[in-house]
């Protein structure tokens, strides 16, 4: 039995956690925990730049030349997840960091933020910086976007990596039991009055659910740049949105059915893959993360070491070489 944190568990509670990473990854886990540099910048040191999409102001950081390497995050992050893996990659193409619409430097308009209206934005992101033979690089909701936007724009996609990510097997979930002892949790996010009291009132997936789903204690200063963007409780309505999209018995049926299909095209589709996933995991445990090697077409994994959901936090440096290292092995 995995003893985790509440705020932890509730994120644990998506897949079946085991503690020992398959035999295929033994000797890479070695490597990876031999190599870990402990030194994490609070800082984002990247060039932070802004475009427009649909009249309002999308953030991003940016560095580094060539094709570009698009870093997609989720609920409740921003580009500033990324900023400890993006100098590993920026010597292998033009690495770009979107702050979601609502999230992050990102505007926030009057928008509904549910999945649709947050691809619609994405999409239009990438046709504003003319994004060409992108490699998506994905974790959380981002997964489910950039894949979506792989399954469709396929001709305009090199490769797709993710972490931690919402697809199947994890999602759809039949029943919100399936969350078994935090299931009431999640009912009460999903619910309209308890869950505004939760997500917007009490700020919890900020204030409980990010530093209890990291394994290292974030800094004031982290916590504060997570804070930032979502001050005020008008502010976290997008925050507020993203646990009632989770397709769960069905509902909301137009998620249920893109999350299917992301999981068809995983197993149908050529592109080159890769999964990076972490010991204990929440997500994509271990034995999840084999059975996706087992099904899924064309698709590489690495194992990053020891984290649960947000593992940027935890092990930036494992992602950011297992990254660097596959986009090397595509070119040669």
């Amino acid at each position: 039995m995995l003893h985790l944190p509440p705020a932890v568990a509730v994120l644990a509670a998506l897949g079946t956690a085991v503690l020992t990473p398959p035999a295929l990854a033994q000797n890479d886990a070695q490597q990876v925990r031999q190599e870990l540099d402990p030194r994490i910048s609070v800082e984002a040191r990247q060039a932070s730049n802004f475009v427009e999409v649909e009249g309002v102001r999308m953030h991003y950081l940016e560095a580094g030349s060539g094709d570009p390497i698009l870093l997609l995050h989720g609920n409740p992050t921003s580009s500033y997840l990324w900023r400890n893996v993006i100098p590993f990659l920026e010597g292998r193409g033009r690495v770009i960091a979107p702050d979601l619409i609502g999230f992050g430097r990102s505007d926030k308009p009057a928008l509904d933020y549910t999945f649709q209206t947050h691809y619609r934005f994405l999409t239009g992101f990438i046709e504003a910086l003319d994004l060409q033979n992108v490699t998506v690089v994905a974790h959380d909701w981002g997964s489910a976007l950039g894949l979506t936007y792989a399954r469709l724009n396929e001709s305009n996609v090199r490769a797709a990596a993710f972490m931690e990510a919402i697809v199947p097997p994890a999602f759809p979930m039949r029943n919100i039991a399936d969350f078994g002892p935090f299931a009431e949790t999640f009912r009460a996010f999903r619910d309209a009055e308890r869950g505004q009291t939760l997500l917007i009132e009490q700020n919890v997936f900020i204030e409980q659910l990010l530093p209890g789903a990291i394994i290292r204690p974030l800094r004031e200063a982290e916590m504060a740049a997570y804070r930032a963007p979502f001050l005020e409780p008008a502010s976290r309505l997008p925050i507020y949105r993203w646990p009632n999209e989770l397709p769960i018995s069905g509902e909301p049926a137009r998620n249920a059915d893109t999350i299917a299909a992301i999981g068809t095209w995983l197993q149908s589709s050529d592109l080159p893959k890769l999964l990076i996933y972490f010991e204990p995991g929440a997500l994509i445990p271990p034995e999840t993360a084999a059975w996706m090697q087992a099904n899924y077409r064309n698709l590489q994994i690495r194992y990053g070491g020891t984290g649960l959901h947000y593992v940027q936090e935890d092990q930036p440096v494992a992602i950011g070489r297992h990254v660097s290292d596959w986009l090397a092995e595509l070119d040669r």
